[in-house]
């Protein structure tokens, strides 16, 4: 059995080609970023300068991650608001950008998405009364990450 070569840890330059590779296929966040290089034991104070120069360069922009993944994680995930934010936090993205990302979802696509999504539920809840099925319907909602107020809003309105 053969052993794997553990490979030498990357220096500046090369951390600093191996992340702009990284960051051309899609929008990251700079922990994330932080972390790749860590992978590649690049050192700490060359991390530093590597997330600095690929801000610079354009690579990485922190406000457009926080656009392309609140708007991509609502479009394709039907993620709420609420998900969304936390997932972002999580990413260490700043408050600001967060609802900079968050202003990237249209309040009427909003709504709609969760009647949709309602409604696709609704086929498969099987509930004996309409209260068993509100709620059902509103812890659904709220685990994908919609505000509670919204949310049985909106149920109140479509089930009488």
């Amino acid at each position: 059995m053969t052993e794997k070569k553990k490979k030498a840890p990357l220096n500046y330059a090369e951390g600093l080609v191996k992340a702009r590779r990284w960051c051309a296929l899609q929008e990251r966040s700079h922990n994330e970023v932080k972390e790749k290089l860590f992978t590649y034991e690049v050192p700490y104070r060359d991390i530093q300068l590597i997330i600095s120069e690929l801000i610079g360069e354009g690579f990485l922009s922190e406000e457009r991650f926080a656009k392309a993944y609140a708007g991509g994680k609502f479009r394709i995930k039907h993620w709420g608001k609420n998900k969304i934010t936390q997932q972002l936090q999580r990413k260490g993205v700043s408050e600001k950008n967060i609802e900079t990302g968050l202003k990237e979802i249209e309040e009427k696509d909003y709504r709609t998405t969760i009647k949709k999504l309602i409604q696709k539920k609704l086929a498969s809840v099987k509930e004996l009364n309409d209260f068993q099925k509100k709620g059902k319907l509103a812890q659904y909602l709220m685990t994908k990450g919609y505000e509670a107020e919204l949310v049985w809003n909106i149920l109140n309105d479509l089930i009488e």
